[in-house]
């Protein structure tokens, strides 16, 4: 089953399903570029670990539930001023791991091109400086960068300035490519919440055409492998951020056509 959404799902930024999501999706990009760029190429699968201390994390929280003093926990205090024990509740440090694309030329072994979607702890707090300083680096190398956001969450986050970004109006999500030897030009497509995702143009080493990253066809394809449809409730309001009053009528107008909610009552 396909995504009711001609575009991006935004049911699909909920916090708990996006690490699923993101980790499919690179899945499914890599499984796409192959085909076009092998064998001179490789797409290769690389991730970086997110150790995150609470409370700033951005997915479902771990903790261990215990008594303070387990056996004096069915005492009952019997003299004045003396306190009940209490149960410690202690949260774990978590570790997410964020999967991400590099292209590798084969007859050289360089990377060419990396591919990253970006994750909710890319565009806030810690996790956001970190990011951009890992992307500050790169853009220093001889290698393309592929920044795919499909979040609305969060601060702006790719290298494209984001007051060059807010020229274009209306939309939701982005790919910002920045190709090796060109710091100032940005190659940059928008789609807004009812529009389709672009199919993107992927660097590649000169003088070798580019790839093409269809991502209409990488969505369909991870939400049909990944059956999304079994935990999302498109009765319900989508993920915050919340959307423009705007964009609320035509999401609720889409899910009444597709049948997965009823028409609001009068």
């Amino acid at each position: 089953m396909p995504s009711p959404f001609p575009g991006m799902d935004p049911y699909l930024e909920k916090r708990s399903l996006w690490p699923d999501f993101h980790s499919s999706f690179i899945t499914y990009v890599r499984e796409h570029l192959q085909e076009q760029i092998r064998p001179k190429y490789n797409a290769r699968i690389e991730e970086r670990i997110h150790l995150i201390q609470p409370p700033h994390n951005y997915y479902p929280d771990l903790s261990i539930i215990r008594p303070s003093q387990p056996e004096k926990m069915l005492a009952v205090a019997e003299k004045a001023g003396v306190a009940d024990n209490p149960y410690l509740i202690e949260l774990l440090e978590s570790e997410f791991r964020e999967p991400y694309i590099e292209i590798i030329y084969l007859p050289t072994g360089e990377v060419v091109t990396t591919i990253e979607l970006l994750s909710p702890i890319n565009k806030t707090g810690e996790g956001r400086l970190r990011y951009v300083e890992k992307q500050e680096q790169l853009l220093k190398t001889r290698i393309s960068l592929v920044e795919i956001d499909l979040l609305r969450f969060g601060n702006h986050t790719v290298a494209v300035p984001e007051e060059r970004a807010k020229e274009v109006k209306g939309w939701r999500y982005m790919v910002s490519i920045r190709r090796a030897g060109q710091s100032a030009t940005f190659e940059v497509y928008f789609a807004g919440l009812g529009s389709r995702l672009p199919r993107c143009r992927i660097p590649l080493r000169p003088p070798d055409a580019d790839a093409v990253l269809d991502l209409p066809a990488i969505l369909n394809r991870t939400y049909d492998v990944s059956g999304y449809e079994d935990f999302i409730d498109y009765r319900e309001p989508p993920p915050p951020p919340p959307l423009s009053d705007a964009e609320m009528a035509w999401l609720d107008e889409l899910l009444q056509e597709k049948g997965l909610r009823e028409a609001s009552q009068p």
